[in-house]
């Protein structure tokens, strides 16, 4: 039997939907999470990061050999610097002292270049506005060099458009009540919106937003964590128009991320663990009628000193190992002996 040979591209997307049996009271909606941990970068970010550069090069914006220059906190540029090191390209992440050392790491395992801002935006004490200088600095002084933008690039949200939330209704075979995505450049969250719209489906879509994010008139404060909200207005959140906006601070994602862990044993990353917060304050707003789906974003392996360590959320959040097992706990969820006769019942579609 002839072996197929497939290139990085057709391992992007198909990531499993899986349905959460356990998280949640009896009588209570189906919901389901999408994996996009299963990417080959590890995130939901290798869609928009594939897109972008297939564009690019057929436009003839990146030549053989040439730069590509971003702005990322993680994600996006683990993604970019896999992909451009597949396709032959230099690539200069810009980041800041918030993004984890793993996430840094694992661009220069990939032959990325990491350029660090150490201050921030000194007018306004933002860091992306920080990052975003710098990017701007770094394109105009390297020749060939070209810049992704993943906050005003219509590639973004049209990655989601075509994929992600077709993937959702292929995999449901119908569209779902609601859909909670986390919020940063806002790429999902339009993408998946526009899908919706085109499909005249009537989904309500729910934005996780970070307290402290300046998105959907949010106000500015500091953050942990990265991943999630912006210091800065992206241009492509003027197309996101959500149902509703849902704000989590750090400590809800890490709750999030530990019930999880705790109900269904797998382990999400830090915006995943605030889209499982703000469900499951809206959970009584469900019936055994409704479905709901969860998007999480990446996986949990790169927040191991972070969400996953007692010591950093008692140090950094200022809650004690057992406070935060006493907030674990208050979900209301399903045991492994309630589920036992009943998920052999519940298929999808």
């Amino acid at each position: 039997m002839q072996n197929t040979i497939i290139g990085l591209s057709y391992l992007i997307g198909h990531t499993p939907l899986v349905e959460l049996t356990r998280l949640g009271p009896e009588g209570g909606p189906r919901v389901f999470v999408k994996l996009e941990l299963n990417n080959p970068a590890g995130s939901a970010k290798d869609r928009p990061a594939d897109r972008m550069l297939n564009e690019a090069i057929d436009a003839g914006l990146l030549r053989p050999g040439g730069t590509v220059v971003e702005s990322s906190s993680g994600n996006f540029g683990v993604a970019l610097a896999q992909q451009a090191a597949y396709r032959g390209l230099r690539f200069v992440c810009v980041v800041d002292p918030r993004s984890s050392e793993v996430n840094r790491r694992l661009i220069q395992a990939y032959g990325g270049v990491l350029h660090m801002v150490t201050q921030p935006d000194p007018i306004h004490g933002d860091w992306l506005r920080a990052r975003i200088n710098a990017v701007e600095q770094l394109v105009a002084a390297t020749p060939g060099a070209w810049w992704p933008n993943q906050y005003a690039n219509a590639d973004n949200a049209a990655a989601h458009r075509d994929t992600t939330m077709p993937e959702v209704l292929e995999s449901l075979g119908f569209a779902p009540t609601s859909l909670y995505v986390a919020t940063s450049s806002t790429g999902t969250l339009v993408g998946c919106q526009e899908c919706l719209q085109q499909g005249g489906h009537g989904t309500h879509v729910i934005a996780v937003d970070a307290k402290g994010s300046v998105l959907f008139g949010g106000e500015p404060a500091e953050r942990c964590l990265p991943g999630m909200g912006a210091g800065v207005i992206p241009p492509m959140s003027k197309l996101a128009h959500p149902n509703r906006v849902a704000r989590v601070d750090d400590l809800d994602c890490v709750v999030g991320c530990r019930v999880l862990v705790q109900t269904e044993a797998l382990l999400v990353g830090a915006s995943a663990g605030g889209v499982v917060s703000a469900y499951l304050r809206d959970q009584g707003r469900y019936t055994e009628e409704d479905t709901v789906v969860l998007i999480a974003h990446d996986g949990g392996a790169r927040y191991l000193d972070t969400v996953y360590d007692d010591n950093w959320v008692d140090t950094e959040l200022g809650c004690t190992a057992v406070e935060l097992q006493q907030r674990v706990a208050r979900p209301c969820t399903r045991s492994v002996h309630q589920i036992s006769c009943s998920v052999g019942n519940r298929d999808i579609g």
